[in-house]
C-alpha cells in the first residue's frame, strides 16, 4: 500500500503524496465506549467529529466537489460518526462510489462487532483496506473499556460484552485476511487500563491476519477523562511491545469522520461542507 493509502504507509520520497477523503454516513453505533463521546462537535479534531451525517446522495456530491479541489485523491473511507457496519449506510454508500469513480480505493474503520456477518459484502464492494479497533483481548480489561454492547438486539455488559466482542473481531480480522484484504488494527493505549496488555493484543490480532499496528494515544473525556493521556515513554514502550509481532503504523493524526486532505498537510472539509453545519448527536465507533 505504499504511496497510495496515508493511514497505512508512510509517503516516501518521490511518492505523490496519497489523500483522502472520509465520508461521516454511519449514523449509529453498537458499543458504548469509555472514551468516546456521545455528541459531535464540529471543532474537535478527533475520532468521531463531524460537521453532520451524511445520506449517500450528499456523500456522493461531497466526493464529486473533493475531486474538483483535490484532484490527487486516492482514497475513499468511512469511519463513523458511528460504526459503519451497525447500518446499511456505509455499504450503501461503498457501492454508490465504486460505481460512479471505480478508481478510488475504498477503506473502511469498525468496530468488528459485525464484521464476521458483513466481510463478505466488504470484499464483495472491493474494499481493499480494514481497519479494526481492537482494545483487548482480555474480557474483564474490555469490560472496562466497552462496558455494554448492543448484540443481535439485545444488550450485553461487562465481562459478557468484553467476551462477545473480542470474538467478533478475532473471527472479523481472520475472514478478512482470507479474503485478502489489507488489515491494520488500531489499539488505543489507556494508562492503567491496558498498558500492559498491548504486547498480548498485538499477537492475537497478527496470528488472526493484521499486518499492522497503530497505538493510539487515549484522548482523555467521557468515563475516561480523569485519566492522563500517556506521555511519550508510555508510548514508545506501547509501540516496542506491539512491533514484537506486526508493523507499527507511527504516524496517526486521529483524523476526523469528514476529514479530507493529505494526512497532516492539508484539509478541505470546509470548502467541501462548510463551517455553518451543525452536527447531529452520535458517537464514534470503538
Amino acid at each position: 500500500m505504499r504511496g497510495r493509502q496515508p493511514c497505512f504507509s508512510s509517503t516516501f520520497e518521490g511518492d505523490i503524496q496519497p489523500g483522502r477523503l472520509h465520508l461521516p454516513v454511519s449514523p449509529d453505533c453498537n458499543i458504548d465506549c469509555s472514551f468516546c463521546m456521545r455528541d459531535l462537535n464540529c471543532s474537535n479534531q478527533q475520532p468521531g467529529s463531524a460537521y453532520r451525517v451524511l445520506t449517500t446522495d450528499q456523500a456522493l456530491g461531497i466526493v464529486e466537489r473533493a475531486l474538483q479541489h483535490f484532484p490527487t485523491l486516492s482514497v475513499i473511507g468511512i469511519a463513523g460518526p458511528g460504526d459503519p457496519l451497525a447500518t446499511n449506510h456505509a455499504l450503501d454508500t461503498f457501492a454508490a462510489v465504486r460505481a460512479r469513480w471505480p478508481q478510488l480505493s475504498l477503506c473502511l474503520s469498525t468496530n468488528g462487532l459485525m464484521l464476521p456477518e458483513r466481510v463478505d459484502q466488504l470484499a464483495e464492494l472491493g474494499v481493499e483496506t480494514l481497519t479494526v479497533t481492537v482494545n483487548a483481548i482480555e474480557p474483564t480489561i474490555q469490560a472496562q473499556i466497552t462496558p455494554k454492547i448492543t448484540w443481535q438486539r439485545h444488550r450485553l455488559d461487562g465481562v459478557a460484552a468484553g467476551e462477545r466482542l473480542i470474538a467478533n473481531q478475532l473471527d472479523g480480522i481472520a475472514r478478512a485476511a482470507a479474503l485478502g484484504l489489507t488489515i491494520k488494527v488500531n489499539t488505543m493505549l489507556i494508562p492503567t487500563v491496558n498498558e500492559d496488555h498491548i504486547g498480548d493484543v498485538a499477537a492475537e490480532v497478527a496470528a488472526a491476519g493484521a499486518q499492522l499496528i497503530t497505538i493510539v494515544p487515549l484522548i482523555p473525556q467521557h468515563r475516561f477523562a480523569h485519566l492522563p493521556s500517556p506521555g511519550l515513554m508510555k508510548r514508545y514502550v506501547a509501540r516496542a511491545e506491539a512491533e514484537r509481532h506486526l508493523r507499527v503504523f507511527h504516524d496517526c493524526t486521529q483524523c476526523r469522520a469528514d476529514a479530507c486532505g493529505v494526512r497532516g498537510l492539508s484539509d478541505y472539509v470546509p470548502e467541501l461542507d462548510g463551517n455553518a453545519l451543525e452536527a447531529e448527536p452520535t458517537f464514534s465507533h470503538g
